[in-house]
């Protein structure tokens, strides 16, 4: 589906109202929460998508990572997970499902998350991802809609997962290229958001599927703010922006500029290549996370200090505005 498709299947329909939803289907956050009580609070997510790269495993294990970025990204622990496939077995055989399944798995071990069950049918195309159970503390719950006049940006990962994943499927990526998108795929937002949490950090978003520029449209949307992007203080994977300038594009970049360029405006010297890599769909991508300007540094030293390897200030929050708008230069 592309952006907006959903809102607009929803349309009409009648959602009730619950206390105890602390977010839901009405926002554009990365996932449900569910007051449990007054210490704890239950978060639920799912996401599931076709094979990006040829290798089963860590086809599995990038997967993995994507599903359980949306527990991290509203600042919980994922605790429990099920897998959900979709699989050709009469056509590829067990192993490649076997390989999926094990890779899964291996992401799930390092988050310390337990598997718990799953479900599969059969289908002509194969695909793979959780539907995950997460923790949280009511009080600590980031949200997309909680950006403020003069927060700061921070992204905890390149992008250009889409890119490169489209040039690989043409033959066209090199080496280097291919590693960097396997190993950013792969990485946990774990440490990220603890760290976030650890700060008091209340809006968070992960990039995923609707591109860099979408997603922060969504959090201009939600929060009534304007935001301003750097696009040269965005990090690249090796070989993304080399994949966008010979036309190696994703379709759902091209989906994106079209639902999202309504919100966004861009500075008349931007590249066209680094347009297209604003909206490039990325797989298991970073977080963006808000904050006061005076603590943003030390919230990206504390982040490199744990381990995340990207902590970069990307743009910031200018002023408020009704409908939200998105500036890129």
């Amino acid at each position: 589906m592309g952006p907006g498709d959903l809102d607009q299947a929803l349309c009409g329909l009648a959602i009730p109202d619950n206390p105890r939803v602390l977010a839901g289907i009405r926002g554009s956050e990365d996932a449900g929460v569910y007051l449990l009580d007054d210490g704890a609070a239950l978060i639920q997510t799912i996401d599931f998508f076709t094979p990006i790269v040829d290798d089963p495993r860590i086809f599995g294990r990038a997967a993995a990572a994507n599903a359980l970025s949306d527990v991290y990204a509203m600042g919980g622990r994922p605790v429990t997970a099920m897998n959900v496939v979709c699989f050709p077995v009469s056509k590829l055989g067990l192993e490649p499902l076997r390989e999926i399944l094990a890779g899964g798995l291996e992401t799930l071990t390092e988050a310390n998350v337990a598997l718990v069950g799953g479900h599969s049918v059969e289908d002509a195309e194969p695909k793979y991802g959780l539907a995950v159970a997460g923790l949280v503390d009511p009080d600590q719950v980031m949200r997309n809609s909680s950006l403020q006049p003069g927060d700061r940006l921070i992204l905890t990962k390149a992008v250009g997962t889409g890119l490169i994943a489209t040039a690989l499927k043409a033959s066209l990526a090199g080496p280097l290229a291919i590693d960097a998108m396997v190993r950013s795929m792969c990485a946990l937002n774990r440490r990220a958001s603890e760290v976030a949490v650890r700060f008091g950090v209340r809006c968070c978003t992960d990039v995923t599927g609707f591109g860099l520029g979408g997603h922060l449209v969504e959090m201009a949307r939600a929060s009534h703010c304007r935001l301003r992007l750097n696009s040269a203080a965005v990090p690249l994977l090796e070989g993304a922006l080399d994949a966008a300038s010979t036309g190696l594009v994703p379709g759902g970049a091209h989906s994106n500029r079209k639902f999202f360029s309504t919100w966004i405006s861009f500075e008349r010297t931007l590249s066209p290549e680094m347009i297209d890599v604003m909206f490039d769909p990325q797989t298991s991508g970073g977080l963006i996370l808000g904050i006061p300007s005076a603590r943003s540094q030390e919230l990206r030293d504390t982040l490199q200090e744990e381990g995340v390897e990207i902590a970069a200030e990307v743009g910031e929050v200018t002023e408020t505005h009704p409908q939200g708008l998105v500036e890129i230069e």
